[in-house]
């Protein structure tokens, strides 16, 4: 039955990783193994599209009708960002504001090397994995929010 909790936390932290600690809390886990199945749910994703990337960019382009827009709000807002700090910046922010998805895709795209990406992403899980999961522990009453 803990496998089920910790599969439930890892799924939960793949697509929002905030989501892990939530999920993790609501199931009575640990806060260091909640922390552990968020970090390893967040860099399940950064694998898969790290290294399928390639292959879900060339499947969109093909059932796309029109060519995207190369400079929206949303791109120069990561360019931006990417100028000012690197990639450092975007793995710092991809457990916050990005989703783990969303982060990847942007380093991706600023054709950056796979090991760096992993690297620079996985620094991050663990970091706010433990941060958001010890902070959220620590909250009071927050256990009678949960049912416990």
């Amino acid at each position: 039955m803990q496998f089920a909790k910790y599969l439930s936390v890892i799924l939960a932290s793949t697509i929002k990783f905030a989501g892990g600690p939530l999920t993790g809390m609501a199931l009575g886990l640990t806060w260091p193994e909640t922390a552990f199945c968020a970090t390893a749910g967040m860099m399940i994703t950064v694998m898969l599209v790290t290294y399928a990337g390639a292959a879900i960019q060339a499947l969109l382009q093909r059932y796309r009708s029109a060519p995207p827009k190369r400079f929206t709000r949303r791109t120069r807002l990561a360019v931006r960002i990417f100028r000012k700090t690197g990639l450092a910046g975007i793995a710092f922010l991809t457990p916050l504001i990005l989703t783990p998805i969303g982060g990847t895709a942007i380093a991706i795209s600023f054709r950056l090397e796979r090991f760096q990406i992993i690297l620079y992403m996985l620094i991050s899980a663990v970091f706010w994995a433990v941060v958001q999961t010890v902070l959220l522990y620590q909250i009071p009453g927050v256990d009678r929010f949960f049912g416990r």
